[in-house]
């Protein structure tokens, strides 16, 4: 027997919805349901222990996995088998993480599991934008400790008009296309790209965005409500002691606001605060450190976290000095990678990046296979965040989610001004060195002094700024933060991340911490980001204008070629072996990709040498030479018969022909050798197909002056009964039949 199921429904608003519904499936987990949109459908469940673990954190583990399943595809590889995720289930993960983690108390210390799977997938609806609300509607009808029910949506906007969650095809002609994350009041997280957009028009969508989202979390509170509220779960929280938090901010604070209004660089801060933290507990006696000791470390991080901010509020002072809108000074270089095809470092206070740039063909573009989506990326960023850029030493575990979002955020930043028509596969690597600040924005910064110094013809060079916010709701004050450094990423009620060029927003990430942010000072702290992205984006410019005209000496350059489809086997050759053979003797990579709407063949080549290349250009001209009909051509002799001379036409080198011996001179020719040799060049007189051989017919006699007095011998009259007609097409009609 079916157990009985609750639903409730979202209208979209143009005729789409999207459905909640629980009691069906996966019941022992502690909340679960099934979100779908046309055919989509996403299962999350929800599981938290009941025993808090012995960590001073909430060990939260967001999962998110496509099925291969849902689309009716087996899995790639040997094994069949889904592996590890996708990094674009790993960026779905932290858009769903973000959101939730902040929600749940700071003293609650359970290993909690978000599991989201995609068990049916529509071409037309893309999974991610519904994992947040998928999440948020689990969470509801479990008895967590958690604050309010959120959601997420994707917008994006096509002439002027705001569409909620639109397709893959939408997509292509949008100009915004961003997630949103948010409760009934407050919006929690927003993450993007742009073409160019205002900081006006970002904040319209983000209102967009709000409204819907206030919706879908009404839904799932009737959903809740429906399937029955549970009481939310006791669990024991962390001690606290208001008297002793008091002696602890008594002893720290002055001593930490006199040494962060100090401007101080990192390394001498932290020894400071370090050294306040270490007398602090040496005033303490053994039996009080027995009892207060976990207490210490969190009362004194809450005294020094409250002086910084005190700090900034009061006197308009950061930890290094520097006011709320200065930017950390910037140093920049180009070219300092010999071998590479393109390199940068950028240098902004205590935070580097080094970027490399690498071009290829088409075949190293970075294959997507999803099973919501199957592509390819001709330009894609990695990047690289080492333990050593902040002076530690560290577990190397392979490529964090961490790495994987803030390489993303780049790569989106930076891709909307690489040029449709740029012929290569693009590859940049950023190394971050030194970190104290958002070391995401220097790789956006290096990345495109790189793409530049690569001979990238870059439509419009970027920069990127990270921002910081400081509140008091008490007071009204506030104050937004330019080039944040790490701790008031840590300390601050919100940072984010704006990159664009000179003329408009092209990418964003923003991590919202405290409630009902105003729209009005989200605008404020988009203006100032416009500015210091404009100051960087000053610096950047000085170092390089405008990209190079061409690709280094060593770098590869790149001829793209497109011919008739009825060429590309005759290039290929059999078993590939023409243009294996070519691509060994012109020392060039030569790739073939047929345009499935043409039927064209687009040939890539790509080598150092420009001799290569034209050797390669001169045989692709050969295989598709067309000689006219009555038209004259110099021609080289490169075979001697007994019946004439084939020849290659000197424009078309492999392009051959025979040249009949009758065809040489108006004389009678006995010999061939008598009229021409080997290596021999002159011309010849095309008459297309010869209509009795079928092949191709060629006449050096014709551009000859008739000799004086020369006859010509009369046409064979093949009625007469010559050789060619000896009467056999009726002997055996003759013939008798067979006994």
């Amino acid at each position: 027997m079916i157990p009985k199921v609750f639903k409730e429904v979202i209208d979209l608003g143009d005729g789409r919805e999207i459905s909640i519904e629980t009691g069906k499936l996966a019941k022992q987990a502690h909340g679960s349901v099934v979100v779908q949109s046309g055919d989509c459908m996403l299962l999350c469940t929800v599981v938290s222990n009941y025993k808090a673990s012995d960590v001073d954190f909430l060990p939260l583990t967001v999962d998110y996995r496509e099925k291969f399943a849902a689309a009716g595809r087996y899995p790639g590889g040997f094994f069949k088998r889904e592996a590890r995720p996708s990094d674009g289930e790993v960026l779905t993960m932290r858009l769903v993480d973000r959101v939730l983690r902040p929600l749940f108390p700071k003293d609650y210390h359970a290993e909690t599991q978000v599991m989201i799977q995609l068990m049916s997938h529509d071409d037309n609806v893309m999974p991610e934008a519904m994992a947040g609300l998928a999440a948020s509607a689990a969470i509801q009808l479990s008895d967590f400790p958690f604050e309010c029910a959120i959601s997420e949506v994707r917008v994006g906007r096509i002439d002027g008009k705001f569409i909620l969650n639109p397709t893959r095809e939408q997509l292509e002609l949008s100009d915004i296309d961003m997630m949103i994350g948010a409760s009934a009041d407050s919006v929690m997280m927003v993450e993007g790209e742009m073409k160019e957009i205002s900081e006006e028009e970002m904040v319209e969508a983000i209102e967009f965005a709000h409204e819907a989202i206030k919706v879908q979390c009404a839904a799932q509170l009737r959903l809740a409500e429906a399937f029955g509220k549970k009481e939310v779960r006791e669990y024991t929280p962390e001690r606290e002691d208001e008297a002793f938090a008091k002696r602890i901010h008594d002893m720290a604070y002055d001593k930490v606001y006199a040494i962060a209004k100090a401007g101080s660089s990192k390394k001498e801060r932290t020894t400071a605060f370090a050294e306040i933290k270490e007398e602090i507990k040496a005033s303490f006696s053994e039996e009080e450190i027995a009892e207060y000791g976990d207490l210490i470390s969190k009362y004194y991080y809450q005294a020094e976290k409250a002086a910084v901010r005190d700090l900034t509020l009061n006197e308009g002072l950061r930890l290094d000095g520097r006011k709320t809108d200065e930017i950390r000074p910037i140093w920049c270089e180009v070219n300092y990678l010999p071998s590479t095809h393109g390199s940068a470092i950028f240098t902004r206070g205590e935070t580097q990046a080094l970027a490399t740039v690498t071009l290829g063909t088409s075949r190293e573009a970075n294959k997507i296979d999803m099973p919501s989506f199957e592509g390819e990326e001709k330009f894609y960023l990695h990047y690289n965040f080492p333990p050593f850029s902040t002076g530690e030493a560290k577990p190397i575990r392979g490529t964090s989610r961490r790495e994987v979002g803030h390489g993303n955020l780049a790569q989106r930043a930076l891709k909307g001004m690489i040029p449709a028509d740029c012929p290569y596969t693009v590859r940049v690597v950023s190394e971050v060195l030194e970190s104290n600040g958002s070391s995401s924005m220097a790789t956006v910064c290096s990345g495109t002094m790189a793409l530049m110094d690569a001979g990238v013809q870059m439509i419009k060079p970027v920069s990127g700024i990270a921002m910081g916010l400081i509140s008091d709701s008490e007071s009204g004050k506030y104050a937004v933060l330019s080039d944040i450094l790490g701790d008031e990423d840590h300390l601050g009620d919100m940072d984010f991340k704006v990159t664009g060029t000179a003329d408009g927003i092209t990418a964003c990430q923003m991590d919202i911490k405290v409630k009902g942010l105003s729209y009005e000072i989200l605008v404020n702290a988009l203006k100032q980001a416009r500015a210091g992205r404009l100051h960087i984006l000053e610096k950047i410019t000085e170092t390089i204008a405008t990209p190079n005209q061409d690709v280094k000496a060593h770098a590869p350059k790149m001829v793209t070629r497109t011919i008739p489809g009825q060429f590309i086997g005759a290039l290929i050759g059999p078993g590939g072996k023409v243009i294996q053979e070519l691509q060994k003797a012109t020392d060039t990579t030569i790739v073939i990709n047929e345009d499935p709407t043409t039927e064209e063949g687009i040939v890539e080549i790509l080598g150092t040498n420009q001799d290569g290349i034209d050797m390669v250009l001169a045989k692709i001209d050969s295989l598709m030479f067309k000689p006219e009909l009555g038209s004259a051509y110099e021609v080289k002799v490169i075979k001697m018969l007994d019946f004439g001379a084939v020849v290659e036409y000197t424009d078309a080198p492999g392009n051959e022909v025979l040249l009949h011996v009758s065809e040489l001179a108006w004389e009678r020719t006995e010999n061939v050798s008598d009229v021409v040799k080997m290596g021999d060049v002159f011309d010849v007189k095309y008459f297309g197909l010869d209509p009795r051989t079928k092949k191709e017919k060629v006449s050096r006699k014709a551009l000859l002056p008739k000799p004086e007095g020369f006859v010509e011998r009369p046409p064979r009259d093949n009625k007469s009964g010559g050789r060619d007609n000896r009467g056999r097409d009726n002997r055996r009609d003759d013939r008798k039949p067979r006994d």
